[in-house]
């Protein structure tokens, strides 16, 4: 799994609470990302087996909101998203920051 910016703040609304279902304008939202990144992100997870979704169950007093498909992580989900988290904090805390150096013939540079 390549674990992009976005799939990462997705990951930590999912791993934050694993058997919290989440339905998408909520993860929209948590992770802010639009619709178009957020729905094919997690199609991918589900055909993974990394994420599952189900429907709600048709609510009476749902004033015609249409029904809310619901996402949580697998137990399999849920140990990669730790093991792809601790992962990418490792790897940021083990990159050095890069000061630019002033450049040939400017001020602070050799000349």
């Amino acid at each position: 799994m390549k674990l992009t910016a976005p799939l990462e703040r997705v990951l930590r609304v999912l791993v934050a609470d694993p058997a919290a279902p989440h339905y998408g304008y909520d993860l929209m939202k948590a992770a802010r990302l639009p619709s178009g990144t957020l729905y094919p992100m997690l199609a991918r997870l589900q055909q993974e087996g990394l994420v599952d979704s189900q429907w709600e169950e048709p609510r009476p007093d749902a004033s015609g909101r249409p029904a809310r498909k619901y996402y949580r992580l697998t137990a399999e989900g849920a140990r990669v998203a730790r093991l792809e988290l601790a992962r990418a904090a490792t790897t940021a805390s083990g990159t050095r920051r890069v000061v630019a150096r002033p450049a040939h013939g400017t001020p602070g540079g050799s000349s």
